[in-house]
C-alpha cells in the first residue's frame, strides 16, 4: 500500500507529539522546528503544523485568515478492544466528543488531541 499523508493544524506542536506517540504509537519521523514535526505509523504519514509557524501550512490565507485545528474530519484508528482503549485513553486524560457508538460496521468513539482535532477510534463489527 502507498503511504497516506494527512495535515492537522495544532496549536502547539510540542504539546502534540505526546499524544500522537505514546497513546496512539506514532513515531517522530522529523521535528526539525517547533512548528511542525512528521509522524508516522504504519502507511500513515500526519504532518502536524501550526498557525503562523512558518512554513507554507501554517500561513495566513489571501484574505489573512490563519488555519486552525478542530471541525470533524478525522482519521480512523482502528483497534481490537475499543472498550479497554478507552479506558486506557481515560486514564490517561484523553478529551471524548462522545461515549462509545455502536453502528452498522462496528464501535466508534470521537477522542480529540490536545488541540481539539478528532480522531475516530474504531472497533470493526463481524464480518459478514
Amino acid at each position: 500500500m502507498a503511504r497516506v499523508s494527512v495535515r492537522y493544524i495544532v496549536n502547539n506542536v510540542d504539546q502534540a507529539i505526546p499524544f500522537y506517540t505514546h497513546i496512539l504509537g506514532f513515531t517522530v519521523d522529523m521535528h526539525p522546528a517547533p512548528a511542525f514535526a512528521a509522524l508516522s505509523r504504519g502507511d500513515l504519514v500526519l504532518y502536524l503544523n501550526q498557525p503562523a509557524g512558518g512554513g507554507g501550512a501554517g500561513q495566513a490565507m489571501d484574505d489573512g485568515r490563519l488555519p486552525e485545528p478542530g471541525g470533524w474530519n478525522r482519521f480512523q484508528y482502528e483497534v481490537e478492544d475499543i472498550a479497554a482503549t478507552v479506558e486506557r485513553m481515560k486514564a490517561a486524560g484523553c478529551r471524548f466528543r462522545s461515549e462509545i457508538i455502536q453502528g452498522n460496521g462496528g464501535k466508534q468513539v470521537l477522542v480529540e488531541d490536545p488541540s481539539g482535532n478528532p480522531i475516530e477510534i474504531f472497533e470493526p463489527g463481524p464480518r459478514r
